[in-house]
């Protein structure tokens, strides 16, 4: 069995060595979708992105996840100098480009563009944004479910780096995943600023118990798409669901667990910290809940 999975893992696909990335404009071939090293996002950090699924031809939630691009655009006081109608349009281009009609997930990238001079100022960044759209075919293959260790690195507080911001300063996460696979995990549950259960390096997380499902208090995680529409599919089919503090006491008496991401939609949790959750498999109330999401996805992309 391999040691590790992640939440983002997918079967090999000989076709994504010749993918066409969109790169300022321009479609072109994967060895040369480059940027400057004086790029705000190479350099600092300095930019914002949104995960897509593409499902039998349709982009799912697309207005969802654009409503938080431009919003975490104006967050961080970055031009994307495209309206939304032409963002969907070199999406749609990209997708042409690539003969891609489903199982494809895109990386829609904005940085604040090269910069005059190697330093923090967002001033030194005068030629405007860096857009990129990396499209790669991908269909989810995970082996088994995912297995989590508590990390010391916390989700913090919307002063220092905001949570909820797609930023392209992940290190805090980094060093989440690298903390769990270094203890024998696949990924960190990370707390929030109070101890509380909170969210993992790259997931939304929920827990099952007694027919409940519960997840965090949305203060200090990712304001998840694919987790909101859990939330509502779990009201809208009577399925008692609460945003609520939780310790790790209440998650290791878990009877099932569950992560939420765009690319994984609903992945089963089998261990957190050496203890097996429920029966260390998928457990109803989660088959349930993507039975319904699939449900949700046919809909949203007929």
């Amino acid at each position: 069995m391999q040691t590790h999975v992640t939440t983002h893992q997918a079967e090999e696909d000989a076709r994504n060595e010749d993918i066409l990335i969109y790169l300022n404009g321009q479609i072109v071939p994967k060895a040369q979708a480059v940027v400057s090293v004086y790029d705000s996002g190479f350099m600092l950090g300095d930019g914002i992105w949104e995960g897509l699924r593409l499902y039998d031809g349709t982009w799912a939630f697309l207005d969802d996840h654009l409503d938080r691009l431009f919003e975490a655009s104006k967050a961080i006081d970055l031009d994307i100098g495209m309206t939304r109608d032409a963002l969907i349009s070199a999406l749609l281009e990209t997708q042409k480009a690539n003969g891609m009609t489903t199982d494809a997930h895109a990386r829609l990238m904005i940085t604040r563009g090269p910069k005059t001079r190697p330093f923090q100022h967002p001033s030194l960044s005068q030629s405007g944004p860096t857009i990129t759209i990396i499209m790669e075919h991908s269909r989810p293959n995970m082996p088994r479910p995912i297995r989590l260790a508590t990390v010391p690195h916390l989700r913090g507080l919307p002063m220092t780096q905001d949570p909820k911001l797609n930023s392209h300063s992940k290190l805090n996460c980094i060093l989440a995943c690298i903390a769990a696979e270094k203890s024998g995990a696949d990924e960190g549950l990370m707390l929030d600023i109070n101890g509380f259960v909170n969210t993992t390096n790259a997931c939304n997380f929920f827990i099952v118990r007694k027919g409940e499902v519960w997840t965090s208090t949305g203060d200090y995680c990712m304001n998840g798409i694919t987790r909101q529409k859990v939330i509502d599919l779990c009201r809208a089919n009577d399925i008692p669901c609460f945003e609520r503090n939780y310790s790790l006491v209440d998650t290791y008496g878990a009877d099932e667990a569950f992560l939420t991401g765009t690319f994984g939609a609903q992945t089963p949790v089998a261990m957190i910290d050496g203890r097996q959750i429920g029966t260390g498999d998928m457990g109803p109330v989660t088959k349930k809940l993507r039975g319904l999401y699939k449900d949700l996805i046919a809909k949203e992309c007929a």
